[in-house]
């Protein structure tokens, strides 16, 4: 009897774990470390090739780390198996992709520089890129480096395409945060109601909420508003305090506080950076139609307004929700890669 499960018949790429100390991390509010793993997956043949490689940069979503992408899988494929058998098929070009691990103890990250949360944008731009750089053989322009996620690596995808676009030459956005108005406040009395058990105090919250054996979905949801909290509204002379846009006991917004996360919803951000997403070689974005976090409407309206700007740019909508949407990939990141090798091409 042949097995039910058949190996991959692929040639395997290999995966490194490299440790790099961060600078720009140190003095974190949370004291989250500063030395952490990348883990770069290197396809087959990486070592025969004398031309350097374009790169993808995988950002993890929210409650998730980088180097769990490459976590054996019981079912499906891990990011390393999806990326032998992509390239094996020939839908994709061949890439070194670089996972990095950018996990928090406010249960992740949106990828920007904040004084609550940490200079998460500079640890990947002004250290990682240089950092493998320096240690593998790479495009070493933004014509050969993209950048995907999903969900909150989604969201941050977008916003190194926005603001960092030296850097950054392609991005793939899967179901990223968008449209705050619908995606946040719906969460808000569920936050009032948790942290009423911890008299209104966050930090009391974290403390219980990283010693229960088995945190409730409303701890996971009052984590993650915490964590944007920190991201989008930080106090710059006490860092660790989390000041929320909403008062707890009556749950009224405050104007002013929940301007400040307005600023960085990407439908906010595009008047300001128009500019750089028009200078992307490829911009891709999906979303499921039934994602239970709303974020459907907000991207529609998004790529709606890609269109109406005349910003060049791939869109799709597919039959799911927020949940278990790697498949995605098969979809973006061929396109991504085949985006950056035409680039390098018009380049030389």
């Amino acid at each position: 009897m042949s097995p039910v499960r058949p190996e991959s018949p692929w040639p395997r790429g290999t995966v490194v774990r490299l440790t790099h100390r961060s600078r720009v991390l140190e003095g974190n509010p949370w004291q989250d470390p500063v030395e952490r793993e990348v883990a770069v997956y290197l396809p087959h043949g990486y070592a025969e090739a004398g031309s350097p490689w374009i790169s993808l940069w995988d950002l993890a979503a929210f409650t998730n780390a980088g180097p769990g992408h490459l976590n054996w899988r019981n079912q499906g494929e891990n990011l390393q198996a999806r990326l032998d058998r992509l390239i094996g098929e020939g839908r994709m070009e061949p890439a070194v992709v670089v996972i990095p691990d950018c996990y928090t103890s406010l249960g992740g990250n949106q990828y920007v520089n904040s004084p609550g949360l940490g200079r998460y944008a500079d640890y990947l731009v002004e250290e990682l890129v240089p950092f493998l750089g320096a240690r593998c053989n790479l495009v070493a322009g933004r014509e050969g480096r993209g950048v995907f996620g999903k969900s909150s690596g989604g969201y941050g995808a977008l916003y190194h395409a926005m603001y960092y676009p030296d850097i950054w030459g392609a991005a793939a956005s899967h179901a990223a945060d968008m449209d705050f108005d619908l995606l946040f406040r719906s969460e808000f009395p569920t936050v009032c109601a948790v942290l009423a058990e911890f008299d209104g105090d966050p930090e009391s919250f974290l403390r219980a909420f990283w010693r229960r054996n088995r945190p409730s979905g409303h701890d996971y949801t009052t984590l993650m508003i915490l964590a944007m909290a920190a991201s989008y509204d930080p106090d710059p002379a006490a860092p660790s305090r989390i000041r929320l846009p909403f008062d707890l006991r009556t749950c009224q917004l405050e104007p002013e506080r929940w301007s400040r996360w307005l600023q960085y919803d990407p439908l906010t951000m595009l008047d300001r950076r128009e500019s750089a997403l028009r200078s992307l070689h490829a911009l891709y974005i999906d979303v499921g139609r039934f994602d239970q976090y709303n974020i459907q409407f907000g991207t529609r309206r998004f790529a709606d307004e890609l269109g109406r700007r005349g910003i060049a740019h791939r869109f799709e909508e597919f039959d799911g929700t927020h949940s278990a949407i790697d498949w995605r990939l098969d979809h973006s990141l061929p396109w991504l890669a085949a985006s950056l090798k035409s680039a390098c091409a018009g380049a030389i």
